[in-house]
């Protein structure tokens, strides 16, 4: 299920890293801030003139930054299982990074905005095409649910396995509720149960 450091003896925690990923714009940066328990390393830089007619500010008022690498976050479960977070760049343009970023991943949390669903397409069609198990964290910003789970599920095109959860990407302890259903998941997928 992930690796363990041999250097550090058999107590080390398992290490599992898992990617937050969805749109433009949908919180990724915001959820690996709020449930990291260290000080998140983000690489986001202010939108500019350039970015005008490439990247889709609709419904975004108030954003001024954009993460143009990654965002990077730990959290631990307990004593014997350390979450290492990497959000990915949500613009079509830095896609090629997901690549990447994907090597050594064990899933994924999906992140969607339900004013733009469109966006999130892509974030599904990534992990289904590369048989990676993920959640959708659908973010409730300002708590607004405007459709219900099952609407999102079908205007997504959801298989009924994937999990779907409704959280607020400000908030720690949802963010870690989205974060534990997926390592719930990928616990009932292992052929055998993790000591």
């Amino acid at each position: 299920m992930g690796y363990v450091n041999s250097d550090q003896g058999d107590d080390a925690p398992l290490a599992v890293k898992i990617l937050i990923a969805g749109g433009f714009g949908v919180g990724k940066t915001t959820m690996v801030g709020a449930v990291s328990e260290v000080a998140p390393l983000r690489t986001e830089e202010y939108l500019t003139h350039a970015s005008v007619g490439v990247d889709d500010l609709e419904d975004l008022s108030g954003k001024s930054t954009t993460t143009v690498a990654l965002d990077f976050g730990r959290i631990s479960i307990g004593r014997g299982l350390v979450l290492y977070l990497f959000g990915t760049p949500g613009q079509e343009r830095f896609w090629f990074m997901w690549n990447d970023l994907v090597n050594g991943a064990l899933g994924a949390v999906v992140v969607v905005d339900t004013r733009r669903l469109e966006v999130s397409f892509a974030s599904i069609d990534f992990f289904e095409a590369r048989g990676i198990p993920f959640v959708v964290g659908v973010n409730c910003f300002h708590d607004v649910r405007d459709r219900t789970p099952e609407e999102i599920r079908a205007a997504l095109d959801l298989d009924p396995q994937v999990p779907l959860l409704l959280f607020d990407a400000r908030e720690r302890r949802q963010g870690r509720d989205v974060l534990l259903a997926l390592i719930d998941q990928l616990m009932a997928a292992r052929p055998h149960p993790v000591p």
